[in-house]
Order: structure tokens, then C-alpha cells, then sequence
């Protein structure tokens, strides 16, 4: 009998992993520490964690903001995509959460590139701004998704010309196309995240200092996808 879609999806996800990517035992672990520790199972897979590392090093990145830190396994991945004196400014809500990813942070060996900020990103942001800690080359929008566009407003005022926006979580298993449930009406924490995901990529699309594509990806964290925009 053959495999329904999504068990192909996770197979052939974990051939990549194993033929491409190569993720090493401290990546292993720490998705295992924040499983452990109660965390969401919700981080990036190891097909998608390299490919922020890679576009960190594409970009010649030096400074990344990441907004959603959970364990620090995709902060892993682009930390090790900066050169020695790169930095990560990474944002997390929960400090449970930062004190999880602080530990795998270590243990990957990375935490000297990584400042965590714990609090509402939405608050770190202006503080940023503030302390002049920009521009960042790379901005990694992965958080609560209904505040994406107000993260792609403030990404906007943290970078410059040629830096690139990555936004997670933007197709949420077709989804995003449910206008109908992402309106004003519905109050649920999905139709929330609906909404902030249609606003940001409207804004994507239609504001004039970005150039923006969007790809779905398919695999162990089911059907999604990711926004790209290009700081012109």
C-alpha cells in the first residue's frame, strides 16, 4: 500500500536531512531539551533551519534579529551563519522559554553570538530602535503570528538597503486563503493568526521599499510556507 501524502512528505524530509543537511547531535539535542522541558514542538525543521543559515551567510549577515526565540534551535542555525564577531538579538515572551533556549544556546556553543531579550516583542522593538542596535541584515519574523505585520513594520525601521525579511508560517495549511474566518468576527487564536498572517503579506506586497515572494514547504511541520521580502 503506498504512503498517504504526508507520510511521503516527512520521508523524504528526513532523506534531505540526512543527504543535505547533516544535523549534528547539538541541534538533536536541543529540540529534545525543548521537548522536555514542555516547550511547543513548533520550531523550524532541519531542511528550514539550514536554509536561514545559508541565507544569513548569503546576505553576508553580521547582525539578525530574530522575533520568537522559543528553545533556540533556528537561533542555532543562524548564529552559525555569522562570522565570529556576528550577533543574534533575539526576542522571547516567555522567560521559561529563554532560560530553555539559553541552556541549548550554550551547548551548541553559540551563546556568545546571541543576546536574548525576554518581554513582549512589541516592547523590545522600540527599545532597539531606541539604543540604535540596527541595522540588521537579516530579520527572522517567527513569533504570535497576529502581530505579524506590526513585526514587518518594525523590521522595516531595523534594517537597510539589501537586507532580507523572513517570515514563518504563512500558508498554516492552506488556511491563509480563509478570508472568511480571518475577519473582523472571528476571535479564536487560529482566525487571529489568519488575519495577522494575510495582513503582513499584504503589506509585503504592496509597500513600495520591498521586493517579496512567498514559497510552501511540506514536511514533518505539515503543509506551510515562508515570506521572503528584499529590503530595496
Amino acid at each position: 500500500m503506498n504512503a498517504g501524502p504526508g507520510e511521503r512528505w516527512v520521508e523524504v524530509e528526513e532523506y534531505l536531512t540526512a543527504t543535505l543537511v547533516g544535523e549534528d547531535e547539538t541541534l538533536a539535542a536541543a529540540r529534545d531539551a525543548t521537548v522536555a522541558a514542555g516547550l511547543p514542538h513548533i520550531e523550524v525543521a532541519a531542511p528550514q533551519g539550514k536554509l536561514l543559515m545559508l541565507l544569513a551567510r548569503l546576505t553576508g549577515a553580521r547582525k539578525v534579529l530574530e522575533i520568537g526565540t522559543l528553545g533556540g534551535y533556528s537561533t542555532t542555525w543562524l548564529a552559525r551563519g555569522l562570522p565570529d564577531d556576528g550577533e543574534v538579538v533575539t526576542c522571547e515572551y516567555e522567560a521559561r522559554h529563554a532560560e530553555v533556549a539559553r541552556e541549548n544556546l550554550e551547548r551548541a556553543g553559540v551563546g556568545a553570538k546571541v543576546s536574548i531579550r525576554v518581554g513582549a516583542a512589541l516592547d523590545t522593538l522600540p527599545q532597539l530602535e531606541a539604543e540604535g542596535a540596527g541595522p540588521f541584515d537579516l530579520v527572522f519574523i517567527d513569533a504570535d503570528k497576529e502581530n505579524n505585520a506590526n513585526y514587518v513594520n518594525w523590521a522595516l525601521k531595523l534594517t537597510r538597503s539589501g537586507s532580507l525579511i523572513v517570515v514563518d508560517n504563512v500558508v498554516r495549511g492552506g488556511s491563509v486563503l480563509d478570508a472568511d474566518q480571518a475577519g473582523a468576527g472571528g476571535d479564536d487564536a487560529e482566525a487571529a493568526a489568519i488575519r495577522g498572517t494575510r495582513d503582513a503579506l499584504a503589506l509585503l506586497g504592496s509597500d513600495g521599499r520591498l521586493e517579496a515572494t512567498a514559497v510552501q514547504t511540506v514536511g514533518s511541520k505539515g503543509w506551510d510556507g515562508f515570506a521572503f521580502a528584499l529590503v530595496k
